[in-house]
């Protein structure tokens, strides 16, 4: 059997869409015990054999006992809604009270069970959706070195890019990327602080939602910075995006951020509107194609024609405004927020776990270094031991700072001085050559104004660079989830530009062509 290829006869699984597998299911042509039998194969064809693109660190022991109770539940009454038996992959960093580890990709959580799930994933299985395992990360959501290799875990190894082995997957969420751009499962959850849901996305392929900071509960999930993590979608399209997104949110007591989340979350597949462009006024940030290679530059300026042929007014903008003021500062949060979060997190999610906070961390990869720091060390982690509590007035200065240049003074600024339903911008550059000796060559990208901002961050597809897919993002402000899916989904009808991974070993380079403007 062929990477691209399913079982003599079976229902074949590669590019479905949540729509189409649960059609699937309910016209008898497939059920979600022979969808997790056929994304197991897939897995084991492609993930463990054939191109190994390593990006399932572990598979879940129950996921055909669920589905085959779904199945039953089905005949009995009913689907549940639009998740009911769909397989869904979770990033290592997103607790799971089962068979499975959630280490962050460290072996130093392994055997530290947390005593419930994620608040996130109990309202998943409770949507009916089939948990098929865990995805592979940057270790520790890569917020361990300062010149670290996306992609890499001390338990999982190297995950690869699918369109081209040699090329790194970006990060953090690296095996949710990989594996739903080959469709090892329909949808994963991944998690980002800046950039980890967004840039691995781009990269595969893949639409990726950061969502509002708060809108999906982080209770159950291992930390970086309670002022900037969020969980989100990442999937082969806006409208399988929008169903997970409307499955995962919700106010949960565990997470004080998420207070409002109730209030403002809707069934996001309601503004899956073809015309969801028009009347828009988008503002081109002018910088960031600058920034770009020229080769990105042509592909994002081709795609900009599409926005306006479906009827929006493109606004050139300069730059985000103010965000050279929080370039250096945000790090500074982060390295006290995940002192803080690591030892709640440990107190709260690992209470038989020998680590009970971050010394213990680097401690234990001290210890184990020829597993643990093979190639790159851990100096975000002893920066972030040295720093003080969230009483520290360092820390207060520069969170201030931080929310009034990306919010108030950055993304709402630029919003309304432009009278702009939305920012677009290229996500960030091609995948680069994965190099364990001097560590990621990411380049310039467009993750850190939402991410600061604690607002909502859509990419979509929008085509190739040499081989390589690239992302468009669409930025707005707090809670605008629903408006930024309208036009993600409008520019995606309009000009489709997924393709199917070849798993190639490498790009050739002779074989590409410049893009051209989609009529």
């Amino acid at each position: 059997m062929t990477a691209h290829a399913a079982p003599h006869g079976a229902f074949d699984v590669t590019e479905k869409t949540v729509a189409q597998l649960q059609a699937a299911m309910v016209s008898g042509k497939t059920s979600a015990q022979q969808l997790v039998r056929l994304y197991l194969a897939r897995i084991a064809t492609i993930d463990k054999a054939g191109p190994k693109l390593n990006s399932i660190i572990e598979l879940n022991p129950d996921a055909m006992a669920i589905a085959a109770a779904l199945d039953a539940e089905r005949k009995a009454s009913g689907p549940r809604g639009p998740m009911h038996g769909i397989p869904v992959l979770l990033k290592d960093n997103i607790a799971t009270a089962d068979k499975m580890q959630t280490t962050a990709g460290s072996l130093a959580l392994v055997g530290a069970k947390p005593p419930r799930d994620a608040f996130l994933v109990a309202r998943l299985r409770a949507a009916g959706a089939v948990i098929l395992g865990k995805t592979n990360l940057s270790e520790w959501a890569n917020m361990r070195s300062t010149r670290s290799t996306s992609g890499w875990s001390g338990r999982g190894g190297l995950t690869r890019n699918p369109y081209a082995l040699d090329r790194n997957t970006s990060g953090s969420s690296s095996g949710s990327g990989a594996s739903i751009a080959a469709s090892l499962a329909a949808v994963a959850v991944g998690t980002e602080t800046d950039g980890s849901i967004t840039s691995p996305a781009s990269v595969a392929s893949l639409v990726g939602i950061k969502p509002t900071v708060g809108l999906v509960s982080r209770a159950g999930v291992i930390p970086i910075a309670q002022s900037q993590d969020t969980a989100g979608p990442m999937a082969r399209t806006v409208a399988d995006a929008a169903v997970l997104l409307s499955a995962m949110a919700g106010s949960d007591a565990r997470d004080p951020a998420s207070a409002l989340a109730d209030q403002k979350k809707t069934d996001y597949t309601r503004f899956l509107d073809r015309d969801g462009l028009r009347g828009k006024r988008i503002g081109v940030v002018r910088g960031q194609l600058t920034a770009s290679s020229d080769w990105v530059a042509a592909l994002v300026e081709s795609q900009l024609a599409v926005l306006t042929a479906q009827g929006a007014t493109l606004v050139e903008v300069p730059e985000v405004p103010n965000a050279e003021k929080y370039a250096d500062s945000e790090l500074t949060v982060l390295l006290y927020e995940l002192k803080a979060g690591m030892a709640s997190y440990l107190a709260d999610y690992g209470p038989t776990a020998p680590i009970r906070s971050l010394a213990d961390v680097i401690a234990y990869n001290e210890k184990h270094r020829a597993t643990e720091m093979p190639f790159f060390a851990q100096e975000h982690f002893v920066n972030a031991q040295a720093k003080g509590g969230l009483d520290s007035q360092e820390y207060r200065d520069a969170l201030a700072n931080n929310q009034r240049y990306a919010r108030e003074e950055g993304i709402d600024l630029v919003m309304k001085e432009h009278r702009l339903d939305a920012l677009v911008a290229p996500t960030c550059g091609p995948a680069w050559l994965t190099d364990f000796i001097n560590g990621d060559a990411s380049g310039s990208s467009f993750t850190s104004p939402a991410a600061v901002a604690g607002y909502p961050h859509i990419t979509v597809p929008c085509g190739f660079v040499q081989g390589l897919p690239c992302g468009l993002s669409f930025v707005a402000g707090a809670w605008t989830e629903g408006p930024l899916i309208a036009m993600a989904y409008a520019y995606e009808q309009a000009s489709p530009q997924r393709t199917a991974p070849g798993y190639a070993k490498s790009v050739n380079l002779r074989a590409a062509t410049r893009p051209r403007a989609t009529p």
